[in-house]
């Protein structure tokens, strides 16, 4: 399939996950279930939410490219047959919560892994899976942030009208949650896909929201992603949003926020934001500052299997050649081609 097909295709079928699922699924399957079925229990649920933690720590340290098959694995192989067992229904809305955020970790793997169409559509059918499970299990939460990950590759694609509207699904989702952190993620996915649109009102209005919810005290961090945006993430994710409204300055304000006050200490995480601090600083003409960053930012980077780290290498020794004559520059442009991921 084309690059433009697939945009097309997948764009349609990001917004079609805002389709409700049935809602009453749970309730049949715990009077439904067939003989011989496994018996599920808390225990199992347990198990998942501790595999979700244990793979999702090490794709936030080495990228999504490392453990993506064990994840899928440990979906089709345990988790499967227990979805089709027989539980209670307190104990089926748990597992299909986590269930929920194994899929979309499965998702976000595979949108980290690489940018081919296969893996792209491969991450949009996890979340758009990931939302009906988490509906289903009648999780506002989790289903506002399956959303977000449609909301943010529409980003990618550059399907800016289906990003927004994806954005604002997120935010409707999470408007009456009692969770300061996740509010904040959600405002801030809105105000990203609205830059992304060139929407300064909306962006600035829906940056602000999310400023203000990250800044009030929150309840110790949950089991799912939302709960663990950090002041640190929020502040990363702002800086990028001012840098495309071209606030250079307060995008490197955010930036360094993000590296020196909250201190970002995942590999992965800590090169992005070494990164686009980087580009940040070329933007505002400061050539010595941006490949001091960079050097920095490729001490962190060998051994990370993200396209995200592969795009700003890239994009890094693009951006470099136009120094061709500075000595440092072209060190910093072998090194780029030396590491590996």
């Amino acid at each position: 399939m084309e690059r433009r097909e697939f945009i097309l295709a997948s764009s349609g079928y990001a917004l079609s996950a805002l389709g409700l699922p049935d809602m009453d699924s749970i309730t049949r399957r715990t009077k439904t279930a067939l003989p011989g079925a496994i018996r599920v229990g808390q225990g199992e649920v347990a198990a998942v939410r501790h595999m979700v933690k244990a793979l999702g720590d090490s794709a936030s340290e080495l990228g999504g490219g490392h453990a993506r098959h064990l994840a899928v694995r440990y979906l089709t192989q345990d988790v499967a047959p227990w979805l089709e067992g027989h539980f209670t229904e307190a104990t089926g809305r748990d597992l299909f919560a986590a269930t929920s955020q194994l899929v979309h970790l499965a998702g976000w793997m595979a949108q980290d892994e690489g940018d081919t169409p296969e893996l792209r559509g491969l991450a949009q059918r996890y979340y758009a899976h990931s939302f009906r499970l988490a509906a289903e299990a009648g999780d506002p939460e989790l289903s506002a942030t399956a959303l977000r990950g449609l909301a943010v590759q529409c980003v990618d694609l550059g399907y800016r009208a289906e990003a927004v509207q994806l954005g604002e699904a997120c935010v409707e989702y999470g408007r009456h949650l009692d969770n300061p952190r996740a509010v904040a993620y959600y405002e801030a996915t809105l105000a990203n896909a609205a830059a992304q649109d060139d929407d300064r009102r909306m962006a600035t209005k829906h940056l602000a929201l999310s400023e203000t919810a990250i800044g009030k005290p929150t309840a110790a961090a949950g089991d799912s992603w939302a709960a663990h945006y950090s002041p640190g993430r929020w502040a990363h994710e702002s800086g990028m949003i001012l840098s495309r409204l071209g606030d250079l300055d307060a995008a490197e304000e955010h930036l360094h926020l993000a590296l020196d006050i909250h201190g970002l200490d995942r590999r992965r995480t800590r090169a992005i934001v070494l990164a686009d601090l980087g580009g940040v600083r070329l933007r505002q003409g400061d050539v010595d500052g941006a490949m001091a960053t960079w050097r920095d930012f490729l001490d962190c980077a060998d051994g990370i299997r993200s396209v995200k780290v592969q795009a700003a290498l890239q994009d890094m020794r693009v951006r470099l050649r136009r120094y061709g004559g500075v000595p440092e520059a072209q060190e910093l442009r072998e090194r780029a081609g030396r590491v590996t991921g």
